[in-house]
């Protein structure tokens, strides 16, 4: 097997090239065609070409430049307007998409992620082809070939507090499109450190949400759009936090919100509130834009509903744009101001969370305990969408969101026999445990000791180390995972 990997891999590298090959090629001839066509529309007027935009761009931007309030000098400022989009991923994709066939000038990509076939369902720039490449360079490829007329800037790195000012000081608007909390909030403190107007969205299973923040701009302590902080203090606690990887998310939901970021930055681009707050633009604080929250759904059976939610002005205790803040690019850069992971909670460190005593390896599990421990429960904890899709023969699935109305306590403290727990299976038992990647089963080990189904130590319950996925690696690679 070894060998075809490695033919395999050989081919998708000589694949990759001769594709890349023919996509600047394919630029370079579009480039042409658009240049000789804007040379024979100037060759053919009555003198020296008069008009703001290129005969190309009248032609493939004129549909929304008839738009009432929009015309040519919407167009024009298009144009002329800088975005960057942080995530090329499922809100990421349609955003860009959008701004990219609405004509803004100069579009910015930062991802450091690369292409995976579990991204191709919802994250609709990617292709099979592209797999394992860059985020950031899948993404280019299909806006260059949707429009080669913006200049698209690459950042094949993720988004930090050392690189943050140097990338987001050349854009006009940012669009945050990413999907963990110490990066979101990141986004938004380097927005109000220099001014950007920011437009952020989410999206997990059929749900979304979107606010625009930071807009107009304004100085800390002066009357502007709040940003992410005055609207979330504090962050979630990590363990109520789900991944699209563990809750699933549809598609169709997560680019509704990501097209919904395309309409906001335009928006914020053609009103000009991407320029610094005046008392010009806006007399009076009442004449401040009210900012809003909102909230999509799609449930699986049901209409889709939207909803909007008044969302409260600028905080006078907030960390990053009240008149008392102490944050500063320097604090920012040099991370003597804000440890962004640490205040989000840490990374999730699953290997501390059980002793080695208590945990086993997936082979070990499947070649000695499987084998020679007849009398014992394996409990998937999972939900049961993931359980459906695959499970070890002999697993009973127990979602541990489900616990607590799974487990029975009599009226006078003493502790009733869950009902999941088979009554053949003896008292001493052992029960293992086993989630997606091995944190979840973690939780729920230590959370069935402290319900006592241990029997004070009589009993054993460790879980499987790595999960599904360990399994998969380790014992039978022909199960799917998800």
């Amino acid at each position: 097997m070894d060998g075809l990997d490695r033919a395999v891999a050989v081919l998708r590298g000589r694949v990759e090239t001769a594709e890349k090959e023919l996509r600047d090629l394919k630029a370079q001839l579009a480039q042409a065609e658009q240049l000789a066509q804007d040379a024979r529309s100037k060759e053919n007027s009555n003198g020296p070409w008069k008009w703001p935009l290129e005969a190309g761009e009248y032609e493939r931007y004129g549909r929304q430049m008839i738009l009432p309030g929009f015309g040519v000098q919407g167009q024009v400022q298009l144009k002329n307007a800088r975005v960057l989009i942080v995530g090329a991923g499922g809100l990421g994709c349609p955003a860009a998409a959008y701004l990219a066939g609405a004509g803004v000038g100069t579009i910015g990509i930062v991802d450091g992620d690369t292409v995976e076939a579990s991204n191709l369902h919802r994250q609709i720039a990617h292709t099979t082809s592209r797999l394992g490449t860059t985020k950031a360079y899948s993404l280019y490829c299909y806006l260059h070939d949707l429009n080669p007329l913006p200049e698209y800037k690459l950042y094949e790195e993720h988004l930090a507090p050392q690189n943050a000012e140097r990338i987001v000081s050349q854009y006009d608007v940012v669009l945050d499109c990413t999907d963990n909390p110490a990066t979101r909030y990141l986004i938004s403190d380097i927005c109000v450190l220099l001014g950007k107007p920011l437009v952020s969205a989410s999206a997990l299973r059929t749900d979304g949400q979107l606010i625009v923040l930071n807009c107009p701009p304004a100085p800390q302590g002066s009357k502007g759009g709040p940003c992410y902080r005055c609207v979330f203090p504090q962050p979630p606690p990590p363990a109520s936090i789900l991944s699209c990887g563990e809750g699933g998310v549809l598609g169709p939901a997560v680019g509704t919100m990501g097209v919904l970021q395309a309409g906001e930055a335009i928006k914020i681009i053609i009103r000009g509130h991407h320029v610094p707050y005046s008392t010009d633009a806006y007399p009076t604080p009442d004449a401040l834009p009210s900012p809003t929250l909102l909230l999509f759904s799609s449930p699986l059976s049901g209409p889709p509903s939207l909803r909007a939610v008044r969302m409260r002005s600028r905080r006078a205790d907030c960390y990053a744009c009240s008149g008392s803040s102490v944050l500063t690019l320097e604090s920012l850069s040099d991370g003597s101001g804000m440890d962004y992971v640490q205040f989000c909670g840490g990374l999730p460190s699953p290997e501390s969370t059980l002793s080695a005593e208590e945990r086993v390896s997936a082979s070990d599990y499947a070649a000695t305990i499987r084998s020679v421990t007849k009398d014992h429960l394996l409990l998937d904890v999972r939900e049961p969408e993931h359980f459906g899709i695959a499970a070890i023969d002999g697993a009973v699935n127990v979602p541990f969101s489900q616990w607590k109305q799974s487990i029975n306590v009599e009226e006078d403290g003493g502790q009733v026999r869950p009902e999941w727990l088979p009554p053949t299976l003896r008292d001493d038992a052992p029960i293992y445990v086993v989630c997606r990647v091995g944190n979840d089963s973690q939780v729920a080990t230590r959370r069935l000791k402290e319900m006592g189904i241990d029997g004070g130590g009589k009993r054993f319950i460790g879980d499987i180390r790595g999960g599904m996925r360990a399994w998969k690696e380790e014992v039978d690679k022909s199960m799917p995972f998800t």
